[in-house]
């Protein structure tokens, strides 16, 4: 069924083709105009503004949390009467490392708020999210990933117990990694299938561990910020942490002091003169 729209389009792929036009173009003038960095923090609030701001020429819902059950396909998404509970409950939920984030953001794909446009939403306020981390980041990773990123989500809430398959937010975590750390895990939707089979699984098993990525350490977001930056320009100094990040110096100080204490840093050479070296 074709939900009701301001552009009175009664085909599904008719409407498919304009909320996507549409939504992109909304999604680069909320980047253009800065309005994104001005956002609520809550998760819930700045949802709701972002979906309005993307939808509002396309849905007279736009912005609202939904009032009617949806389900897409075999996927039923939280009954309205417990939706209210489930939001604030996400809003407490922690979202300070990689794990967290993925954990957070399955519930709210189970909680689907919006009644169209939730993916996309998401979208958006991850990105506007990461950046109060000090990452520099872009739409591009969600627009060349797109459909990985809707089927992580349905595969982290994905279990059927007969055949031993559990969820799982690693394909979440691999995604959020490329798209902050500007790591290249192969992104492939197939890898997510229950039955996909690795072949190179066996033969990988017996080479050499590779040297430690920096997105499986046990780091907060904010240290893993610091941490990309330090990688690429071991010479960075601390006001330019501050700078890129958009911290003060005592907090890059203090996240430099717990990198060190986990012995993922070093300097060297002198503190005037010298450089980072990373240790992982």
């Amino acid at each position: 069924m074709v939900p009701g729209n301001r552009l009175e389009l009664t085909s599904a792929a008719d409407l498919d083709r304009e909320e996507e036009r549409i939504s992109k173009k909304r999604a680069l003038a909320l980047f253009d105009t800065g309005m994104r960095d001005k956002l609520n923090a809550s998760t819930v609030v700045s949802l709701q503004t972002i979906h309005k701001y993307l939808f509002d020429e396309i849905y007279y819902f736009a912005g609202k949390i939904r009032t009617v059950n949806i389900a897409k396909g075999n996927s039923r998404f939280a009954p309205v009467m417990y939706l209210e509970v489930a939001l604030e409950n996400i809003d407490k939920m922690p979202q300070s490392t990689f794990n967290e984030i993925a954990e957070k953001y399955v519930e709210m794909n189970i909680a689907h708020p919006f009644r169209e446009g939730n993916t996309r939403a998401t979208a958006v306020f991850m990105i506007k999210y990461m950046k109060t981390f000090g990452f520099r980041i872009n739409n591009d990773a969600f627009r060349e990933n797109s459909w990985y990123f809707r089927n992580a989500l349905v595969r982290a809430n994905y279990n059927d117990l007969q055949k031993g398959i559990h969820s799982t937010t690693k394909f979440l975590e691999l995604f959020f990694s490329n798209l902050l750390l500007s790591t290249n895990h192969e992104l492939k939707n197939r890898y997510m299938h229950v039955d996909f089979v690795d072949e190179n699984a066996s033969q990988s098993a017996k080479n050499e561990s590779p040297k430690c990525q920096i997105d499986t350490l046990k780091c907060t977001l904010e240290e893993l910020a610091v941490l990309d930056l330090i990688k690429k320009n071991p010479s960075i100094k601390q006001a330019e942490l501050a700078e890129q990040t958009g911290k003060s110096v005592r907090s890059i100080k203090r996240i430099i002091d717990s990198l060190k204490e986990k012995q993922y840093i070093r300097r060297v050479d002198g503190k005037r003169y010298g450089k980072w070296e990373v240790l992982v």
